[in-house]
């Protein structure tokens, strides 16, 4: 069937589904999924300094990264709030980052002003690599992912389509939800730390050095609780439209956090992703609008 496309917003131009959009989901959870997630923006650090010096930037050890490893990883700002999402891999002679559109530039920038006297150089790759899903289980960086020029996407399609189906975001975006993998600037707003997300020993190392903005990742872990936690929200699927990303969460009429990815699963039904004051009791029902939605734990009280 012909592919539906994304008309708005993070994820405009890439396709939502294929038409058949249970069977996508059903093949993604069972590893036999692919897709091109080719219009996320990525840069490129070539130099010998290029691990060394994002190693001590960001919040992943990625000093002694093998070529061919993924990982993912943070910018901070300097009290602790997530700046830069990352998606890093290298092949031995070049580091790329794949990030979100709105980021993209900003990182360019950032990164180009941290250079200093260092043996690197960093460049717009977007129009030289792309990000695939691979076929295969998802993992806890929502791998495996494949890093693919863009003259050989078409035979690289043709490749895993012999083994797998291709989907589109929305299977993308509801197995994403029903794993509770946050995604920044969905579950995530100008004062989210790390530690609300679920992410720590995935995405935040918590062995390395100084980077910043790690003073406020080790004090919340070490002498206290994050002030939100990630949660899982099972809507009531009564109504026809779904909600918003960044509808308020309400409790007794009162805000207590806000709405992340929204989607349509096709086991568990209308779902989404939520970060909410971490004080409110996990068996309380809250309001998404005027929509009811019980909450099973992502990231501990």
């Amino acid at each position: 069937m012909s592919a539906v496309f994304v008309d708005a917003g993070p994820d405009v131009g890439a396709v939502w589904h294929f038409g058949e959009p249970v069977k996508e989901q059903r093949a993604l959870e069972e590893g036999r999924a692919f897709a091109n997630l080719g219009h996320l923006p990525s840069l490129a650090i070539t130099g010998p300094d290029r691990l060394t010096w994002i190693h001590s930037l960001c919040t992943q050890d990625v000093e002694h990264l093998p070529a061919g490893e993924w990982k993912s990883g943070y910018i901070l700002d300097p009290q602790g709030h997530v700046e830069f999402p990352l998606l890093l891999i290298d092949d031995g002679a070049t580091l790329y980052i794949f990030t979100e559109i709105a980021t993209h530039q900003s990182l360019l920038t950032f990164l180009n002003s941290m250079r200093f006297t260092l043996r690197v150089e960093v460049r717009d790759a977007s129009s030289e690599v792309a990000l695939f899903k691979a076929p295969g289980k998802t993992d806890v960086i929502g791998g495996p992912y494949a890093l693919v020029p863009r003259d050989e996407i078409t035979n690289m399609k043709a490749n895993f389509a012999l083994t797998a189906l291709e989907v589109g975001t929305w299977a993308l975006d509801a197995h994403r939800v029903a794993l509770g993998q946050p995604r920044f600037g969905f579950e995530s707003d100008p004062k989210t730390i790390p530690n609300e997300l679920g992410v720590l020993n995935i995405a935040v190392h918590m062995n390395k050095g100084c980077y910043r903005g790690q003073e406020t990742v080790a004090k919340v872990f070490n002498l206290g609780k994050p002030p939100r936690r990630l949660t899982l929200l099972h809507l009531d699927g009564s109504g026809v439209d779904l909600p918003t990303v960044g509808t308020p969460v309400t409790l007794d009429g009162k805000s207590i956090g806000f709405l992340g990815t929204v989607a349509r699963h096709h086991e568990l039904g209308s779902i989404a992703l939520a970060l909410l004051k971490r004080s409110i009791p996990l068996d309380a029902t809250v309001y998404v609008g005027n929509v009811p939605a019980t909450q099973e734990e992502i990231v501990g009280q």
